[in-house]
């Protein structure tokens, strides 16, 4: 809270030396947006910021701008404060008693007249400034302003290109320099992407970018020619500038090099060109699972959504889909391409996307299957990117089964029994406890019978392998006795049958008792069901206790407790597994059959009669880099012997710097000097002793590590080991 007329005064002059302040560092900050559109130099921009701060701060001198100034300029635009405004600035202990009223008149004064006053320094004209130099910067980096003030005559920039004559050791007097360069990329229309200028000429750009690049001389030249990739191209004049445009298709390196009018070349380091290719366009589906099924009565539609997105933009999406009707050799496709439910935006580079799809619409049928995937082109030209997603998956199942009649003509019903297998009961029991909490009790107690039923007809099935007499139906088996064990509900399902027959076992025994067949023990009765089966005694007792299990596996479905079925059943798989893997049968492999040995001449020793086959052959193994190699044995004798390069050693050095570009596009920061080095020597440069020494170890390191060579080591022996030979030599 303000309590007197000094501190108002104090506030007041706190906020308009800051308002100072802030007008100083807008002009500052508006010179210094101009500085950077006509040089794109940061460093350059915070220098003329710099210094625009100093210019103003010491025209404008903020620090005079005091108490007692602000006291002078408040007594001038406030009549009412009676030109006492300085009473506030003196302690109150100085003061008359009269001066003391006047000054609390004055504090009041001031605190009800401070909302009507304006401070002396405005920010309105240095804002306006900002505002008009960020688009005049903006347009002068955009049309290249800056290249055209620079081409008047102005030096180089500092990390513009150096020139160098083949001889350096030459001084050649007044010779043409550099006075401008510029590469101009003007990008693919799809892409829409503004051209740019710039000076750096280690490139990278997009693949399929046209890249022209300018240079001017000071001085008329014979002629100019831009090396890439062992080719020279020249530049055309135009304009006092030589200008060269391609469109690269690979990555890789080039120098300029000019001839001036003497005949004197001039050769430039090597800078490198990196072209990124287009990427291709990401696909993300999303609300739909990998396979759906339908049931006939089902509503056959789904939805699912699709977000796509690409570097520089989207021209078309769809889902192809493909129909599949029939089965076997009957079977039939039909592929759609079906267009998505809302359209792109224009010159998008991101967007979701949204489907539905009706399988009765598309004319599905039950057993029909629909296989689909997103597809997704982007907007390169002429050879657009295309990506596609996952498959997916949709089935509308088939209800429809086959039924047999025995017509009355027929004397055997030929049509086999169906089964499952015991994996399969074993697959839709766990898929039955995993539903369990979805399905009403009658529904799961349904499904459990019915998994008991299969289980009976897997069990008559293999008791017919057996031997077993009953050979009843499966879906009329046992149907004969319900009527009399209509008391007992699990009579039919219990593992009782060793008693079922008992009574007429016993009546059967007093009958044949004293007429027994002294050879029965002795015989295979095929008329005994026991003993009538295709398997051994041990397979079939392992048989026999697959389908005694199988009874419990049954019993426990039937009282709908399917978790206590399934370890019975696992195990009832081991056993048909065992039973099946026993059955198998080793065939001998067919091999070299080899002649008899003639016993007259084993252990003789005698070879003159056995031939011997022996092939030699010599596999080499291409040389890698060739090249590169003769350049490391020929730069030894260049530094030892200081001799001159030859026209055979400007071809080697730029096979080998060929050789090395390769690698150098890859690790362009481990071979780049040296490739400089090399591109050098192949122009025919004489270069000195130490450098020869330094591109002799740049080779040496790029070449690819020397594996070791068997071979057989001969080891040198002591004086005592000489000697402890002898000595066993003379006791054996």
């Amino acid at each position: 809270m303000i309590r007197s007329g000094q501190d108002i005064l104090t506030r007041i002059h706190k906020k308009w030396q800051l308002l100072f302040l802030v007008e100083i560092a807008l002009y500052s900050v508006s010179f210094a947006i101009l500085v950077y559109g006509l040089t794109s130099d940061f460093l350059i921009s915070s220098l003329g910021f710099i210094t625009i701060v100093l210019i103003l701060s010491w025209v404008w001198k903020p620090w005079k701008y005091d108490m007692g100034h602000l006291s002078r300029y408040l007594d001038t635009k406030l009549p009412d404060l009676e030109y006492s405004t300085s009473l506030l600035l003196q302690e109150e202990k100085e003061l008359t008693q009269l001066a003391r009223l006047q000054r609390e008149k004055i504090g009041k004064q001031l605190l009800a007249s401070i909302a009507d006053l304006s401070p002396e320094r405005s920010l309105k004209k240095p804002l306006i400034t900002l505002m008009v130099m960020v688009p005049v910067a903006v347009l002068i980096s955009y049309f290249g302003v800056a290249d055209v003030f620079k081409s008047t005559g102005q030096p180089a920039p500092e990390k513009g290109i150096l020139f160098s004559p083949v001889d350096s050791t030459q001084v050649v007097p007044d010779r043409p320099l550099l006075v401008t360069q510029s590469v101009h990329i003007s990008y693919p229309n799809y892409t829409r992407q503004a051209a740019k200028r710039t000076s750096e000429m280690n490139l990278k750009e997009l693949q399929g970018a046209v890249i022209t690049w300018n240079l001017q001389f000071d001085k008329k030249v014979k002629s100019v020619t831009l090396q890439q990739s062992g080719e020279n191209n020249e530049m055309v004049l135009s304009e006092g500038v030589y200008r060269y445009s391609s469109a690269p298709e690979a990555s890789g390196f080039y120098n300029f090099k000019f001839v001036d009018t003497l005949g004197t070349a001039y050769f430039s380091e090597l800078y490198s060109l990196e072209l990124i290719e287009d990427q291709s366009p990401t696909i993300e589906v999303s609300g739909l699972s990998q396979f759906t099924s339908f049931e006939v009565d089902d509503i056959k539609e789904f939805n699912f959504e699709a977000l796509v997105s690409d570097d520089y933009g989207i021209a078309s999406a769809a889902v192809i889909a493909t129909v599949s009707k029939g089965s076997g050799e009957a079977v039939k496709f039909r592929e759609e391409r079906l267009n998505f439910d809302n359209a792109i935006p224009k010159d998008s580079k991101k967007a979701t996307l949204i489907k539905k799809i009706d399988l009765d619409h598309m004319g599905m049928e039950p057993g029909d299957e629909l296989y689909f995937y997103v597809q997704v082109s982007d907007a390169k030209y002429p050879n657009p990117n295309i990506s596609k997603g996952e498959t997916y998956f949709a089935h509308i199942r088939d209800t429809l089964s086959d039924v047999f009649e025995v017509d009355g003509s027929m004397g055997v019903d030929q049509m086999p029994d169906y089964f499952r297998s015991q994996r399969q009961l074993i697959i839709d029991t766990e898929k039955l406890i995993k539903e369990k909490p979805r399905l009403s009790k009658q529904e799961f107690n349904s499904k459990s019978n019915e998994l008991a039923f299969d289980q009976k007809a897997l069990r008559i099935k293999y008791g017919e392998f057996m031997g077993d007499e009953s050979t009843l139906g499966i879906n009329s088996s046992e149907e004969a006795h319900e009527e009399e064990e209509e008391d007992n509900l699990l009579s039919e399902y219990e593992h009782a049958h060793d008693t079922e027959n008992e009574a007429n076992l016993v009546e059967e025994a007093h009958e044949e008792e004293g007429e027994e067949d002294p050879l029965h023990d002795y015989i295979h009765d095929h008329d005994d069901p026991e003993e009538a089966t295709l398997y051994t005694k041990s397979l079939k007792a392992q048989l026999r206790m697959a389908l005694n299990e199988m009874w419990d596996a049954e019993l426990h479905l039937r009282l709908y407790h399917p978790e206590a079925s399934l370890p019975v059943q696992y195990r009832i798989l081991k056993r048909l597994q065992d039973i099946k893997n026993s059955a198998r049968i080793y065939v001998h492999r067919i091999g070299f059959d080899p002649p008899p040995i003639k016993e007259d001449k084993r252990l003789t020793g005698d070879l003159k009669e056995v031939a011997s086959y022996k092939k030699t052959e010599a596999l080499e193994k291409p040389e890698l880099y060739p090249a590169i190699r003769s350049s490391v044995e020929r730069l030894e004798r260049l530094i030892s012997h200081a001799s001159l390069l030859t026209e055979n050693d400007k071809v080697l050095f730029e096979a080998a710097g060929n050789e090395l570009a390769e690698l150098a596009i890859e690790e362009p920061g481990n071979y780049l000097s040296t490739l400089q080095d090399l591109k050098k020597l192949g122009q025919g440069f004489q270069i000195s002793k130490q450098e020869m020494i330094r591109v002799q170890k740049g080779l040496l390191a790029a070449l690819p590590p020397v594996s070791a060579t068997p071979e057989k080591k001969s080891s040198t022996l002591g004086t005592l080991h000489t000697l402890f030979i002898k000595e066993l030599e003379t006791y054996d």
